[in-house]
């Protein structure tokens, strides 16, 4: 049963248990629901038993015959012997168990041919009950006769005054008539008077007897009541428990063949068909006289046993080899020995007594022992021990109820599969809620853990941002010494010399200084927030070429369009973009004595292009690039390089073209510097 519904660490994860559970809860309030409509439904009835004749004594007679036979359409006591003799209802005959399943008295098989019948079955006898009905309170309704109870393994028929009104359509042994309640409807005279005597004739096996409940005659509608609350309690409510135990073992079935490591599923599916199999004979509906429908629901009690023998051993992890050994060879000696063909046990009705003991006794040692080893070693195992201990105590008064040991009253066996699965419903609650319990400790040993991962992660991430801005710093402080050694410093630092030593005019002194005022400038405007946008960066370079234009005498021509943004432009890549085009620009300025400047940007399938152009004199690219004036170029070069990016010039006579390409994607690796 450990594997029924899986280790408890393992339930709580997978969470398995919840549909048997929800399954079980949904037949138990069905169940309730049904008992509580049937209780007032037969409550109602029962209020309005007063109108009936209550019948406690009757007259009962005795004949031998050779055989099961149709009974006659009329038969009157007058026309019986003379041999009637009073007695109290309820009549249980007392019966001689070794005599009944004696050999010479118990030979044949079930036959409908009195011409073939055995020697066994032309020993029959007729048992006749004789009641009177004229105390019976007047009425204006159809009339019944109601008992609760009457046992008997041939056909009954019922005569009212002389006319057969009842009787059953099989001849020999019947195997479900004793759970079925006795109805008839009784009709009046021409002129409208009841009957005023009843006769029941009992056929049965000779070394058998019969056993009779108390009788009501009365009004159709005030003994319904009482008929239907019977008969919901004996047969329909248990069929009801039957269906639903199964159901709920069919849905275990299918989740063994998803699951086939796991033989508690099986087991569980494999104690509801049994269970189901054993209770045929409380709610098939007509009498049925078949031979393998006895064999049936015999062995079937003794599969049952064994199903909770092993269920019981996977509980109490004890292999008890002598006892399954016992229990395996009993249940398959039954089965052999009462098989209806091979004759080895003949006569199976007779002998069914003698084997329901044997039953017994094998579902008492098999609830002691399994009780007994699963005392100290599992709760559920103790569990169902007593449960099944009510079954066999449950089945024991059906025994002695049975075989008129006790009269004729309530047949209590057909709740053991309501005990059987109330036991199994309760082991799966249990089940249910200690997974629940340890979901919820595992939820919350995870809710802890998470806190202290988060608690560590936050504390990782914080130092990490405190890494990371102090290497940013660092970095940034880095990049603005390496401009302002390259660029600002390198210029102030030949301003100085040329200014110590003489030789440079004051014009040339202002013209460095400009220069270097710019280079702070760009270096400052790298630093600003532009979002990947290009577009943002060439119009901050715009603005602060506009007062060095103006005194020149040069025209801008702005012919920018709208530009995606570059992820990857950066303030350290921002900078060798200023630094380039400024470059160009002042070239222009210097060199070419251009009157115009077009600046115009333009998107390519793999990158954007950024062009300058000027109507100033020409040169030789190849050549400039070549001398040591064209250092200004190669740092163009160079730092477009450090970006992935390109440059490239077109010279003519009427003018030059500068062209920056710039990556619309840039690989994963630092850019120099």
């Amino acid at each position: 049963m450990r594997q029924f519904l899986d280790a408890p660490s393992r339930t709580a994860l997978n969470s398995r248990p919840a549909p048997f559970f929800a399954n079980v809860v949904l037949v138990l309030s069905m169940t309730l629901l049904a008992v509580i409509g049937a209780f007032f439904g037969g409550t109602a009835g029962l209020q309005q038993s007063h109108a009936a004749l209550h019948l406690r004594q009757a007259d009962w007679q005795a004949q031998d015959s050779s055989g099961f036979s149709t009974p006659p359409m009329h038969r009157d006591s007058r026309d019986l012997p003379d041999d009637w003799r009073p007695v109290e209802l309820p009549l249980a005959m007392p019966i001689a168990l070794l005599r009944q399943a004696d050999t010479d008295a118990a030979v044949g098989t079930t036959t409908t041919s009195n011409a073939a019948t055995p020697r066994a079955f032309r020993a029959t006898r007729t048992t006749w009950l004789r009641v009177s009905t004229r105390d019976l309170p007047p009425s204006s309704g159809p009339l019944a006769l109601y008992g609760a109870r009457i046992k008997t393994d041939g056909t009954i028929a019922v005569y009212a005054d002389g006319r057969l009104v009842h009787r059953a359509q099989q001849l020999g042994p019947l195997w479900n008539s004793t759970r079925t309640p006795l109805w008839v409807e009784l009709d009046k005279h021409t002129d409208g008077t009841p009957p005023h005597e009843i006769l029941i004739r009992l056929e049965h096996s000779r070394n058998t007897q019969v056993a009779v409940s108390s009788l009501w005659v009365g009004p159709v509608e005030a003994l319904r009541g009482r008929h239907g609350l019977r008969q919901w309690l004996q047969q329909e409510l248990p069929a009801m428990l039957s269906a639903a135990f199964m159901a709920v073992g069919v849905f275990a079935l299918f989740v063994w063949f998803r699951r086939r490591d796991e033989t508690g599923y099986l087991l569980f599916f494999n104690l509801s068909a049994t269970s189901f199999m054993r209770g045929l004979h409380f709610y098939v509906g007509q009498p049925v006289a078949n031979d393998w429908f006895a064999w049936l629901t015999v062995n079937s009690l003794f599969w049952l046993v064994l199903v909770v023998h092993f269920f019981l051993r996977q509980l109490h992890q004890r292999r008890l080899k002598w006892l399954t050994h016992a229990v395996v060879a009993a249940t398959a000696a039954i089965g052999v020995l009462t098989l209806p063909g091979l004759n080895l046990v003949q006569n199976t009705p007779r002998v069914t007594p003698l084997i329901y003991a044997v039953a017994a006794l094998m579902g008492t040692a098999v609830c002691l022992v399994g009780g007994i080893s699963a005392w100290r070693r599992s709760t559920e195992g103790r569990l169902v021990a007593v449960g099944i201990g009510i079954c066999v105590l449950l089945g024991m008064t059906d025994w002695l109820l049975q075989n008129n040991f006790i009269s004729p009253s309530w047949y209590l066996g057909a709740y053991t599969n309501a005990v059987t699965f109330s036991v199994f419903g309760a082991l799966m609650y249990r089940r249910y809620m200690h997974a629940i319990g340890a979901v919820e400790q595992l939820n919350a040993s995870l809710a802890e853990r998470l806190h202290k991962r988060e608690a560590e992660l936050e504390l990782s991430h914080r130092r990490l941002r405190d890494i990371e801005r102090l290497q940013t710093i660092s970095d940034e402080r880095q990049r603005l010494m390496q401009d302002m050694h390259d660029g600002l410093g390198s210029s102030l630092v030949s301003a100085i010399r040329s200014v110590e030593s003489g030789g440079m005019s004051d014009e040339k002194i202002s013209q460095i200084l400009k220069s270097c005022l710019d280079d702070l400038k760009l270096t400052l405007d790298s630093l600003e927030p532009v979002e990947a946008d290009l577009l943002l960066l060439l119009a901050t370079l715009r603005y602060r070429l506009a007062p060095r234009l103006e005194g020149t005498g040069v025209s801008l021509r702005w012919e920018v369009r709208e530009l995606p943004a570059l992820p990857w432009l950066d303030p350290s890549s921002a900078l060798h973009i200023l630094r380039i085009v400024q470059e160009s620009i002042s070239n222009i300025l210097r060199h070419t004595r251009a009157t115009e400047i077009r600046v115009e940007t333009a998107l390519h399938a793999d990158g954007v292009r950024v062009t300058i152009e000027d109507n100033g004199q020409g040169f030789d690219v190849d050549k400039v690039l070549a001398s040591p004036s064209g250092r200004g170029m190669q740092n163009q070069r160079r730092r477009a390089a450090s970006i992935q990016g390109e440059v490239s010039w077109e010279s003519r006579p009427s003018g030059t073209r500068f062209v920056l390409w710039l990556p619309l994607e840039r690989e994963a690796r630092v850019a120099a510097a």
